[in-house]
């Protein structure tokens, strides 16, 4: 190689380099600043409600922080450590609910944010549970199925104290799905020598697990969706919309919005984004993602120069439904689209909100907006604790009721109250947790 060549060379290396570290960087700031808005948000609607320093120091803060190391034999012999985490914000309406991820980027801040949120995700939709969230540092797709399932037993095995159906009950996230949860659920089962599936949720159908779960959240979606469309005056046949990942979330919503007659115009997931202004072909888009795991490839749109600019098109929709912190201060007022229904768990930060609602945007927040999982999560408990199963249209019947009558509650109180409809969503889901938490007392 010639020197100049080499010199070349190298500096695109460096460059690079720099590059991942920077957003490595960024991802990490993401993640430890989304307990710090979750924290946020909790202040402001907190603040409405004039909550009194006791009521706000039984309930704003995590009850209990486990991390523990996973030490797994690997295929070739080698055992290796790995850290992980759950998180139990509150109790007080009920056991524990929230899922484990797999991530190579997970920290303690990030799955705190969570379970805070799942706290209040369950409140705001009135069902008996409480928030907790998982975590495992971990590239999956580093792993053999081998390698994946004696992690996914050792994290089980290692927290099986923290864990019951009345007492903590995880479930599927990012990166995990039935077949782990089948493997933790055995697991479970092996040590305490009872049948007892109502210990974790997203299991398979033929293992206790509910018909409608897979599609649960991004219904939610819709559901909201359609109520806000119907307060706004807005005709859903013919709308427009992107949505932002195309994951499990993101890919059902948007086919379910094409259903109800939505031109879906952009998607998109880490690869880039695709736009096509006559409307994208959602099946065959999922049909490309089932067969090649991601949209790279896909030609049924053109693709964008960016991803980002995706959030920032002239549609009557967005769907964020990828990751933290999407929309920020600094691109917040490039975002166009009258309704934003969260189907990601934070992906709008506080200074995004005030900029948003300065414009008059209608954002569904995400504890209102994307507890449809966690509701048939819910519903897949309660059918495992009666041994007694529903069909899918029974389980999607539930599903809106619990959803629209959430809807309905939060914006009535938004109407009211003359705030948006996160800090609506709060003032809701708080004042719930804090009843709850002064009728039992503290225990001494």
């Amino acid at each position: 190689m010639r020197r100049s060549t080499r010199r070349s060379y190298l500096k695109r290396q460096q460059h690079g380099l720099a590059r991942k570290r920077q957003i490595a960087g960024t991802l990490e700031e993401w993640r430890a600043s989304a307990f710090e808005h979750a924290l946020e948000q909790f202040d402001e609607a907190a603040r409405r409600l004039k909550l009194r320093d006791n009521q706000i120091a039984m309930i704003k803060l995590p009850r209990r922080i486990t991390e523990v190391r996973l030490p797994v034999r690997m295929d070739d012999g080698t055992i290796r450590n790995f850290r992980a985490f759950r998180v139990q914000h509150n109790i007080a309406r009920g056991p524990a609910k929230g899922g484990i991820r797999f991530h190579q980027d997970v920290n303690v801040d990030e799955v705190k944010a969570l379970a805070f949120w799942m706290t209040y995700k369950c409140a705001v939709v009135g069902i008996p549970m409480g928030g907790a969230k998982g975590g495992v540092v971990v590239d999956p797709g580093k792993l053999s199925p081998g390698e994946r399932e004696r992690l996914s037993r050792r994290y089980m095995a290692e927290m099986i104290d923290l864990f019951g159906p009345d007492r903590d009950v995880p479930a599927p996230d990012v990166n995990t799905g039935p077949q782990v949860m089948s493997w933790m659920m055995d697991t479970y089962i092996m040590h305490k020598h009872d049948f007892l599936p109502g210990v974790i949720t997203g299991k398979p159908v033929g293992l206790g697990g509910s018909e409608g779960r897979r599609s649960a959240t991004s219904l939610g979606v819709l559901f909201c969706v359609r109520k806000a469309a119907q307060r706004l005056g807005l005709q859903l046949k013919g709308a427009t919309a992107t949505v932002q990942g195309f994951g499990n979330v993101g890919s059902y919503a948007a086919q379910l919005l094409a259903q109800d007659g939505v031109r879906v115009v952009a998607i998109s997931d880490v690869e880039g984004a695709w736009r096509n202004d006559d409307g994208i072909d959602i099946r065959a888009a999922m049909n490309h993602v089932a067969r090649r795991g991601s949209l790279r490839g896909f030609r049924g749109g053109v693709r964008m120069l960016s991803a980002a600019k995706l959030l920032e098109l002239p549609v009557d929709i967005l769907v964020p439904a990828a990751l933290e912190n999407q929309i920020t201060g600094g691109n917040a007022a490039r975002v166009r689209a009258q309704i934003i229904a969260e189907g990601a768990n934070g992906p709008t930060t506080p200074d995004a909100d005030r900029i948003l609602a300065k414009r008059g945007a209608f954002v569904i927040p995400d504890i209102l907006c994307n507890a449809g999982g966690v509701t048939v999560s819910y519903l897949e408990w309660v059918q495992n604790r009666m041994g007694y199963y529903w069909t899918e249209e029974r389980v999607n019947q539930d599903l809106k009721r619990y959803m629209d009558h959430a809807f309905d509650v939060v914006y009535d109180t938004m109407k009211k109250r003359r705030v948006s409809m996160r800090v609506a969503a709060f003032m809701v889901a708080i004042q719930r947790v804090t009843e709850a938490s002064e009728m039992r007392g503290l225990y001494a």
